[in-house]
């Protein structure tokens, strides 16, 4: 008679501590969020009303308006860290993993520390930068000949949001290099060397033999990038308050979100609502990681050693 698996329990006490840290901090307010976001005030009272708080925010114009334009500027958001800080970051990862290149360590600190700096000193120097009253952008244009380039580019609606979006790509720059230049050191030499025996060297070795090799991390950086982006809230609301302005054209899910559920000057908050706007938040990237889970990685898992 075969003798039963004995339960192994060591494993239990030791995911015990972790598991319940989770649930206290996300999955509990998650389902307060969720539960929340399905009652409302009517007369002063708080009933069950279903899913008429997403009717509203998705089919009432004074809700609807602003929702959409937020959703926008997110994906536009997050379009540009796709399309400027993920191939930057490979750019840089492939050329500090170059054997060749001196002082690589300094380099790569150098790109990195940003990363590790607060938002609020962020986006307070880059607004003192960019300003056209005292900050330096204007003279340093200026000393190479490009003053006539200079805008006041936190201060107008067609500029504003690509400002903040470039400003958030120089701060995490680094972590998709670093992630990069992780993934390119642990190509097997062998792979390597074959390459060069058959004569494939310099940039046509990293496009034709690397870059298919780390496509998996660049999958995973980019919904990283995208979980990321649609979370964003803090260098917003730094940079142009939480009224998100020029006349919100820099306004996020974030901001949309703080608005809602705190109020701000004569808006009342309405917790409802707000948890309502997270709960489409929640969904948006639900959505957008399941698609990458189940339609992309699973293409990309041929290319993992």
């Amino acid at each position: 008679m075969a003798r039963r698996k004995a339960f192994r329990w060591h494993i239990a006490v030791f995911l015990a501590p972790a598991v319940l840290v989770y649930t206290a901090i996300m999955i509990v307010p998650l389902i307060g969020t969720l539960n929340l976001s399905l009652f409302g005030l009517v007369e002063g009272s708080r009933v069950f009303v279903g899913l008429r708080n997403f009717a509203i925010l998705f089919g009432d114009p004074r809700w609807s308006a602003a929702f959409w334009n937020a959703l926008g500027n997110n994906a536009w958001f997050f379009l540009v860290h796709m399309l400027v800080q993920n191939p930057v970051g490979i750019l840089l990862a492939a050329l500090l993993s170059s054997p060749r290149l001196r002082m690589a360590a300094f380099y790569r600190t150098a790109i990195f520390v940003p990363t590790i700096l607060s938002f609020v000193i962020v986006g307070f120097v880059w607004k003192l930068i960019l300003s056209p009253i005292w900050g330096i952008a204007p003279n340093m244009l200026d000393a190479v000949g490009l003053r006539g380039l200079f805008a006041p580019w936190l201060g107008r609606e067609e500029y504003a949001l690509t400002t903040l979006a470039l400003i958030s790509v120089w701060q995490f720059v680094g972590i998709p290099m670093m992630l990069i230049y992780a993934a390119l050191l642990s190509i097997p030499d062998e792979v390597i060397e074959a390459a060069e025996m058959d004569g494939v060297t310099g940039w046509s070795q990293f496009w034709k033999i690397k870059l298919p090799l780390i496509l998996p991390s660049i999958g995973i950086i980019s919904v990283l990038t995208f979980v990321g982006n649609f979370n964003a809230f803090d260098l917003v609301y730094v940079s142009q308050g939480a009224l998100a302005g020029p006349n919100y054209a820099t306004d996020i899910l974030g901001t949309f979100l703080y608005r809602t559920f705190f109020g701000f000057q004569l808006q009342l908050g309405d917790p409802h609502m707000g948890a309502t706007i997270a709960t489409a938040m929640f969904g948006i990237i639900l959505v957008g990681v399941c698609i990458y889970l189940f339609a992309i990685q699973t293409r990309l898992r041929r290319y993992q050693f």
